[in-house]
C-alpha cells in the first residue's frame, strides 16, 4: 500500500502540474544568472557578434569575457544566498583535437576557496553535420562547457572572483555564472530498497551497474522503490527499467550516474536508462555521460523511451550524452523540472509514434540540436506504427537557450501538437520556433502519413535573440514555417512576442515548391508582435513570405515592424 501511495503521489503531482496556473513565460528557474560582461573584470569583453563559427555568437547575449594574462579575473556581488555554482566557460582545443585541461581559482571576499577543474574535452566540433573532432575540418562550434560545484556558502553581498592562474591554457572565456541555493539531499522513501544493499559503492570508482540492475530486479519482485542515496555511481551498461519500477535519487545535485568513456566504442556501454514498460518513474538524479562525439548511426543514450506508457521523469539533470531524452512508441509521458545541458544532439525529442505526452518546466542549454522537438517519423528501430496519427503532445513552460545547432522548439508534423508558454533565447544557429516538414513523416508506400493534421498550436511564447545562421539553411527567422517535403495546414499561432531577431522576425518559406509541396493553408496569427528585427544582418524583414511559398495566412491584432510578401502565389489576409 505504501508504494502505491508513493507512486500515486508522483502521478498526482505531475497531473496537478499539467493544469496549474503559471503566471510567467518559460520554466521556473531556481538559480540566478550573472553575465560575465556585466561583471567587474581585468579581461576583455567580446561581442556582440552574430555570424557562424564564433564564440561570441554562442554566448549568452552574444557577449562574454576573455581572460588571457595571469591573474586576470571576473568578479561580481552575490544577490541572494547560494550554496551551488555553475560556470559556463570556453577553453581552446588541443592542436589535434581532444581538448585540454585547465583551472580557475575561486575567491570569496578576497579569500581563496578552491580551484575549479575545467576542460575542453567535451567541447569543439568541426566541419559539417554530423561534425568531427578534427580541427582540420574548420568551421568550429560547441565552444562552451560547464563546471558545477556544490557545498559552497555564499551570502548576499559576498564578492565572488574567478581568476585565471593556470598557464596550461592560453585563455579562458567566461560566459556566465549561475548561483543556486540547493536543498539538502532527500532521505530514503518508505518501502524502498537501497542500491547500497546490493553492493553499490557510490564513490565514482567502483562499477555499480550490477548493483543497480540487481536492485531493480528485487524491487520489481517486492513492489518496492529503488533508492539511490547521494553519491556518484559509475555505470558501464544499459539500465533497463521495466514496468512498475520507480528509481528515486536524493536530488539532481546529490545523486549522480556517470559513464566510463573508455568503453564508449560500444554504445550499449554508455549511461542509458531504457524505459520499456508502463507505470515507470525516474526522479531526482543526474546523468553525466562523458561523451564527446556525435554518431547518428548509434543509438541514443541518456534517457531512452522504447515502448513505454504512463511514465514520469522528474527533476533529472542530463549532461554530456548524445541526446538528453529520446522517445519511440511512447504514450502518456510527463517530463517535469528537468535540465538538459551540453548534449551532442537534441535535448528532448518525441519521435516515432509518441503521443499524449508533455514536457513542462524544463530547461536546455548548449544542446547540439533542437532544444525540444516533436518528430513523428513514420518508422524507426523496427517498431510498428499505430493506425492513428501520433500527436497531442505538449511543450509548455519550458526555456531553451544557446544550442550550437538547430532550433529552440520544433514540430515536424503530427496531429494536434502544441508549444505554449515557452521562452527561447539566444538561438543563434536557427529558429526560436520552427514548424517544418523537413524531416520524413511518411513511408514510401504511402500507408503512413504523419504530416501536420488537426490544429497545431503555438501560444504565449517569447522569442529573444533568435533566428541566426544555420550552416545548411543560411539565415533562419526567429519563427519560421517551412514547407519542405510536404505542404502544411492547420496552424494556430497567438500571443507570441519576437524581439531582437538576429535576422527575420517571422518567415514563411517553401523549399518543397518544386515537389508540389509549397502550400500553407488554414493558418492564423493573432497578437503576434515583432517590434524590431535584423540585429545581426541587414536586408531582413519583420514578416517575410519568400517567393517560393504558396497559399495564404490570416493575421489579426498583430504588429510587425515590416511586412514583405515576395510571392505572387501567396495572400496575406488582415482581419
Amino acid at each position: 500500500m505504501k508504494i502505491t501511495l508513493f507512486r500515486s503521489a508522483i502521478v498526482l503531482s505531475c497531473l496537478l502540474c499539467s493544469s496549474y496556473a503559471h503566471a510567467k513565460i518559460g520554466a521556473d528557474i531556481p538559480w540566478t544568472t550573472y553575465e560575465a560582461e556585466d561583471m567587474k573584470t581585468t579581461g576583455t569583453v567580446l561581442g556582440p557578434k552574430y555570424g557562424p563559427f564564433l564564440v561570441e555568437t554562442e554566448s549568452s547575449g552574444e557577449k562574454c569575457v576573455k581572460l588571457v594574462g595571469d591573474s586576470e579575473y571576473v568578479e561580481f556581488t552575490v544577490q541572494s544566498p547560494a550554496n551551488a555554482m555553475v560556470v559556463r566557460y570556453s577553453l581552446p582545443d588541443a592542436p589535434n583535437g581532444g581538448g585540454i585541461n585547465s583551472s580557475l581559482d575561486l575567491y570569496q571576499n578576497g579569500k581563496f576557496v578552491k580551484t575549479l577543474p575545467i576542460t575542453s574535452t567535451y567541447s569543439w566540433l568541426y566541419g559539417k553535420y554530423p561534425f568531427t573532432n578534427d580541427p582540420k575540418a574548420g568551421k568550429p562550434r560547441n565552444f562552451y562547457d560547464e563546471c558545477r560545484l556544490k557545498d559552497l556558502t555564499f551570502a548576499r553581498g559576498d564578492v565572488i572572483r574567478l581568476v585565471k592562474t593556470d598557464a596550461s591554457a592560453p585563455y579562458c572565456i567566461v560566459d556566465l555564472v549561475d548561483l543556486e541555493n540547493v536543498a539538502p539531499p532527500l532521505t530514503a522513501p518508505e518501502n524502498s530498497l537501497s542500491v547500497t544493499q546490493f553492493g553499490a559503492g557510490g564513490t565514482g570508482v567502483t562499477d555499480d551497474t550490477k548493483a543497480l540492475r540487481d536492485c531493480i530486479v528485487e524491487a520489481k519482485k517486492s513492489g518496492k522503490i529503488v533508492w539511490v542515496p547521494a553519491g556518484v555511481y559509475k555505470l558501464t551498461g544499459d539500465i533497463i527499467v521495466p514496468s512498475g519500477v520507480t528509481i528515486q535519487g536524493a536530488g539532481m545535485w546529490h545523486t549522480t550516474f556517470e559513464g566510463s568513456p573508455e568503453l564508449y566504442g560500444q554504445p550499449d556501454r554508455r549511461v542509458r536508462f531504457k524505459l520499456t514498460g508502463y507505470d515507470l518513474h525516474l526522479a531526482d538524479f543526474a546523468i553525466i555521460g562523458k561523451l564527446n562525439y556525435r554518431n547518428d548511426s548509434e543509438q541514443n543514450d541518456g534517457i531512452f523511451g522504447a515502448g513505454c506508457t504512463n511514465a514520469t521523469i522528474s527533476r533529472i539533470w542530463v549532461e554530456h550524452t548524445k541526446v538528453g531524452m529520446w522517445f519511440y512508441v511512447c504514450n502518456g509521458i510527463v517530463i517535469d523540472g528537468c535540465r538538459l545541458r551540453d548534449t551532442l544532439a537534441d535535448g528532448i525529442n518525441f519521435c516515432v509514434d509518441t503521443r499524449n505526452s508533455t514536457v513542462q518546466n524544463c530547461t536546455t542549454r548548449n544542446t547540439g540540436d533542437d532544444c525540444f522537438a516533436m518528430w513523428p517519423a513514420a518508422s524507426d528501430q523496427g517498431f510498428a506504427q499505430k493506425a492513428s496519427i501520433p500527436g497531442s503532445n505538449i511543450f509548455r513552460h519550458d526555456t531553451g537557450e544557446l544550442p550550437f545547432l538547430a532550433n529552440g522548439g520544433a514540430i515536424y508534423g503530427g496531429a494536434n501538437n502544441r508549444i505554449e508558454d515557452c521562452l527561447f533565447m539566444d538561438i543563434s544557429p536557427g529558429c526560436g520556433i520552427l514548424l517544418s516538414s523537413t524531416f520524413p513523416t511518411s513511408d514510401d508506400s504511402g500507408k503512413i502519413d504523419n504530416n501536420f493534421s488537426g490544429t497545431t498550436v503555438v501560444q504565449n511564447c517569447d522569442l529573444v535573440r533568435c533566428g541566426g545562421y544555420d550552416h545548411d539553411w543560411a539565415w533562419r527567422a526567429a519563427f519560421q514555417i517551412c514547407m519542405d517535403r510536404r505542404s502544411i495546414s492547420g496552424l494556430d499561432i497567438s500571443n507570441v512576442n519576437i524581439t531582437d531577431s538576429i535576422s527575420d522576425g517571422f518567415s514563411i518559406v517553401a523549399p518543397g515548391r518544386d515537389k508540389g509541396q509549397g502550400m500553407l493553408s488554414n493558418t492564423h496569427l493573432d497578437n503576434v508582435n515583432v517590434p524590431n528585427y535584423g540585429i545581426g544582418t541587414d536586408s531582413r524583414h519583420g514578416l517575410w513570405v519568400r517567393d517560393d511559398a504558396g497559399g495564404s495566412l490570416t493575421i489579426a491584432n498583430s504588429k510587425f515592424a515590416d511586412i514583405q510578401d515576395s510571392s505572387t502565389n501567396f495572400t496575406i489576409i488582415k482581419e
